[in-house]
């Protein structure tokens, strides 16, 4: 009796991968144990860095907050302190867009908690 292999299954589940891989540099691409690797720590990459942008982009908002908070001679850490005492419940994000794109009603925002 012949012994029997789903080479079906085996064959798509290595093309899958080598589809992912299409773009990659060297064997990266067409060497299945190679492409394999790569895509399996690149998706590690994928995963890891999701949350390292959540944390990059909420740095850089402090950052535009306290920028544009400086002008009116406060420091970041008193106007969060000043916003929450107010209840104004804008968050980081609202505020850094405030302080870039529309610099009259972030200076309304800074009236309002000094």
């Amino acid at each position: 009796m012949s012994r029997s292999v789903n080479h079906v299954a085996s064959k798509a589940r290595r093309k899958k991968i080598l589809n992912r891989t299409k773009g990659y540099f060297g064997k990266r691409k067409n060497v299945w144990t190679v492409a394999k690797n790569t895509w399996e720590k690149g998706q590690q990459y994928a995963y890891r860095d999701r949350k390292a942008k959540k944390r990059a982009f909420r740095s850089l908002w402090i950052t535009r907050i306290n920028a544009g908070v400086r002008e009116y001679g406060m420091s970041y850490s008193v106007f969060m302190g000043s916003l929450a005492k107010k209840g104004v419940e804008l968050n980081r994000k609202a505020l850094a867009d405030l302080a870039m794109n529309n610099p009259e009603a972030f200076k309304a925002i800074v009236d309002l908690v000094k």
